[in-house]
């Protein structure tokens, strides 16, 4: 490492955001990026260890001691190169991922990991703003044709793998625009949609084709792509959302975040949308799940002007610090506090919903109990909450089934996902693949990457016999 006594010298320092009074006056990202001499500094931090942790935490294998050492020796381009030899979309996870490789961090056993992701999205970010990222055209066209349903991560990941490998790449994206969830689920004040567009126009300039409106399964019939391509890679994601079944669910201003959060991205991207608008603006908000989703709801409802904010979660509330020597590498329990938490929200922890009930059909009370250890209601401990809005942001429990998984007749797991191992990433269904949240499950954009890189290069071996596309 060049600085081998850093992580002695130098404290931790990360990036700060912009005061709250000031974003959330607007949807632009707010996260103010860290002088160059500094990130140096921090990247001088990382400890060359003997075994490096923070490996066994990044799903993706993103080479981490090796690029911090090349940012502190000012080798910003063998650092970009390096960078992006493991992941097509660091701009992505250096800016959403909840950074796993920083709690697997040596020095995170006394609460200072290296600022891994700071100094990732920032390569990522010179790499654009030098003109380092080229498109990277084949030099050999294969012939053969693949199909990638859904424009996610995993499925961006898996086209663009193919067609640097020179096959015939086509992208099925049901709704008007790229990006699945980075687009339609993520808000623009922690994803700025411009960055999806420049990766879009680098694929497009690699050869991949977009098709935007095909919906597989509804207005595109699944078996013609099976018919029509020499594979088909199933890319579209976890889209059922979790329900909450109980009385008053019908009414009125209960909906589910993923019906919320993506009309504010259309509105913000000038897109068109049929659905009744639903708005936070002036109402008392509750929302019920403490995930990342619930916070995006959260300041997504803030920026919309909502008179209050309460977000529930039925477990109970996290020790502020983990135990380190218990959980250390693995991803440990602790609080975890948002941006967004931080701009106007309260939190409950231990909370069933047990109804809803309003007037005239609108949501106006939530019926609520606290619960113990075991989830089981306290006596003598209800309450109601106010709330005008309620936003279900309890997580996704499978794929669609209806219409694509359906026509094509794929078997699916014990969980309802689309049943195929981490090796071939074969279906049931000759010719026919599948990756990312579609195989595993709800889970983080950089295991979306992971999948859909490794589903390519299996789709390469399956078309081609042998593959130089890496895992």
């Amino acid at each position: 490492m060049g600085k081998v006594t850093g992580f002695l010298e130098f404290e931790r320092t990360d990036r700060t955001y912009a005061p709250v009074e000031e974003r959330l006056r607007n949807y632009r990202e707010f996260v103010l990026p860290l002088p160059e001499g500094d990130l140096k500094q921090q990247a001088a931090r990382c400890m060359n260890c003997g075994i490096p942790y923070c490996h066994t935490g990044c799903p993706v294998n993103n080479q981490i001691p090796d690029w911090n050492d090349l940012v502190y020796l000012d080798d910003w381009k063998t650092a970009a190169l390096n960078l992006h030899s493991t992941n097509n979309f660091p701009e992505f996870t250096g800016r959403v991922c909840p950074a796993p490789c920083e709690e697997a961090c040596t020095l995170n056993l006394e609460d200072n990991p290296v600022t891994i992701k700071t100094i990732e999205c920032a390569i990522a970010d010179k790499a654009f703003e030098q003109g380092w990222l080229i498109p990277d055209v084949p030099a050999v066209k294969t012939g053969r044709r693949v199909a990638v349903v859904g424009s996610g991560p995993a499925g961006l990941a898996c086209a663009q793998q193919l067609a640097r490998a020179g096959h015939d790449v086509h992208v099925f994206e049901k709704f008007a625009k790229a990006g699945g969830l980075l687009r339609y689920g993520i808000p623009d004040f922690k994803l700025e949609k411009h960055l999806v567009e420049r990766r879009v126009a680098q694929m497009e300039a690699e050869g991949v084709t977009f098709h935007y409106g095909a919906h597989v399964g509804v207005t595109v019939k699944a078996q013609e792509l099976v018919d029509g391509f020499d594979a088909v890679v199933l890319a579209g994601g976890s889209e059922k959302p979790r329900d909450l079944p109980i009385p008053g669910r019908e009414l009125a201003g209960v909906h589910f975040a993923m019906d919320f959060l993506p009309q504010q991205n259309r509105r913000n991207g000038d897109e068109a949308f049929d659905a009744a608008p639903i708005l936070a603006t002036g109402k008392h908000v509750v929302v019920i799940g403490g995930g990342d989703t619930g916070s995006d709801c959260i300041g997504t409802s803030a920026r919309q002007g909502a008179a209050s904010i309460v977000q529930l979660e039925i477990l109970p509330r996290p020790p502020e610090k983990a135990d380190k020597l218990t959980t250390w590498p693995n991803w440990p329990l602790k609080l975890r506090t948002s941006s967004s938490h931080l701009e106007g929200a309260d939190r409950e922890f231990s909370v069933l919903t047990e109804k809803f009930s309003g007037e005239n059909g609108q949501v106006k009370t939530l019926h609520c109990v606290r619960v113990d250890d075991k989830m089981k209601p306290i006596p003598g401990s209800a309450f109601e909450l106010k709330a005008e809005l309620v936003l279900l942001a309890m997580g996704f429990v499978h794929p669609v089934k209806d219409g694509m998984l359906a026509e094509l007749g794929v078997s699916l797991d014990p969980r309802g996902n689309v049943a195929a191992d981490t090796e071939s990433y074969r279906t049931s269904v000759d010719k026919v693949f599948t990756a990312g949240d579609m195989r595993r499950g709800q889970s983080l954009v950089v295991w979306a990457i992971r999948e859909g890189r490794q589903a390519a290069r299996a789709v390469d071996e399956y078309l081609m016999g042998v593959s130089a596309l890496p895992r």
